[in-house]
């Protein structure tokens, strides 16, 4: 029986392998035979049809995942559709960041490939000198990369007509040409893993795998604080520039937040928040006049979340949100909508009740065929209809653009709670429809490092 199972595996494997032919361009639903890009409405929760079943829709003759298996559920009020699909032959996409114009990836190649905002037409690459671009940020004109050999560069990326950015500088600076070229003593040890921008201070914080957090004055180009962060790699930072706290993750398994010292550029820890021993991945901000919360996506595949107090400021534990099969790997928050991105291959969309801290799962997108790595959102319009904009990389090598629909409608009644939890016990026995490639990378225990 193992030695079928083995035949069967590879027989599935080799038999993707023929199917992945896959161009470097974006490619779009509109492309297909049809005149009109066809609108998917999803469940609230996976599909349980088998595996062998997906996709179910025609391929389209440039990509094979170009659109994702119709989702039907007419209590639910959102609607999405793939509109983009991009297999990369550069390896896989670590980052992804947006500007008013432009969306930006960063992968293990040395380029920094550049696309217009909203209709993908590709712009050109950004080239430096390193590769292994593991974490991008823009902010205004200025766009920040991280790269393999533990340097951040910044870049302006001002609109022009034949859009060629220019490096502002390389952080840290080298203080003289002439100088035995070595690490300078303010340079992280290993990967810069994380970006975050304060604007009113004009500091950029970089998190790394060295365990340390650093705070760089971009206006005079140097770092004004270096501090051990965490016992493990630091996966993610945020900012709140309401108040100036820092919040940082860690794979030991906690988040913790930071204050600058009044009148001083060093730091001190104010609260540690630990309500999981698998490593965090991902951290998310939603802010709002009347609410702040933190969300938190871990390895255990939860989401947790804390409220801030408004009279103390502290920040209380007010739940956790489960869906995800395995560990989440990015998050992102726009309003009172939280988009997350797995390892089990889907995107999760999840609504904040008004007033309240109860959530609901609207959506689960399916199309990737590998752990989703990285996640970002534009908001297209707020009207009645709230359309979205949400960019995905994958680890299938893959980078997909969705449309993104949100229509109110009245509460829908609850289901039979017996029949619910069958399907929940259908679902967890469920795995997720990975490439041949992603297979290969998990047997060899390169996950998404």
């Amino acid at each position: 029986m193992e030695s079928h199972g083995e035949v069967d595996l590879r027989s599935f494997m080799d038999e993707e392998r023929k199917n992945i032919n896959l161009p470097r361009r974006l490619s779009f639903g509109a492309h297909q035979n049809s005149a009109e890009p066809r609108m998917l409405f999803t469940s609230p929760r996976p599909s349980s049809a088998s595996a062998t079943s997906i996709p179910i829709r025609p391929m389209s003759p440039e990509t094979p995942w170009t659109l994702s298996p119709v989702r039907t559920s007419p209590t639910q009020p959102l609607l999405y559709h793939c509109i983009a699909s991009l297999h990369r032959h550069e390896g896989n996409i670590f980052s992804i960041t947006l500007t008013k114009d432009f969306i930006f990836t960063g992968s293990e190649s040395k380029r920094i490939h550049v696309w217009k905002q909203p209709d993908c037409t590709e712009m050109g690459y950004i080239r430096a000198n390193s590769g292994q671009v593991r974490a991008i940020l823009a902010s205004g004109r200025m766009l920040f990369t991280t790269h393999s050999d533990c340097k951040i560069r910044v870049w302006n990326v001002s609109i022009t007509d034949n859009f060629r950015p220019k490096k502002i500088t390389t952080l840290p600076q080298r203080k003289s040409f002439f100088l035995f070229p070595r690490k300078s003593t303010l340079q992280h040890r290993n990967i810069i893993s994380c970006l975050a921008y304060n604007h009113e201070e004009k500091l950029l914080y970089t998190g790394s795998w060295d365990r340390t957090v650093k705070a760089w004055n971009i206006s005079e180009k140097h770092c004004v604080d270096s501090f051990v962060a965490h016992d493990g790699h630091v996966n993610a930072i945020v900012i709140n520039e309401h108040d100036g706290c820092v919040f940082t993750c860690s794979s030991d398994g906690s988040v913790k937040i930071w204050r600058r010292v009044f009148g001083e550029s060093s730091h001190i820890l104010t609260m540690t928040l630990k309500f999981q021993l698998s490593p965090v991945n991902a951290l998310a901000l939603s802010l709002s006049q009347s609410t702040c919360l933190l969300y938190s996506g871990s390895s255990d595949g939860l989401i947790n979340f804390w409220e801030k107090e408004k009279m103390s400021g502290r920040y209380n534990h007010g739940g956790f949100l489960q869906g995800h099969h395995f560990a989440i790997l990015c998050l992102i928050a726009i309003g009172d909508l939280v988009f997350s991105g797995s390892e089990d291959s889907t995107i999760r969309i999840w609504r904040r009740e008004e007033g309240n801290c109860l959530h609901s799962c609207l959506s689960v997108i399916e199309g990737h065929h590998g752990p989703v790595r990285c996640l970002a959102a534009s908001l297209e319009s707020d009207n009645v209809v709230k359309s979205l904009l949400i960019y995905s990389a994958s680890l299938d090598q893959t980078f997909k653009v969705w449309r993104v629909k949100i229509y109110p409608t009245e509460k829908a009644n609850l289901e039979d709670p017996v029949k619910d939890q069958q399907r929940e016990a259908v679902e967890f026995e469920m795995s997720p429809v990975l490439s041949p490639s992603w297979v290969e990378k998990k047997l060899q225990g390169d996950h998404f490092q």
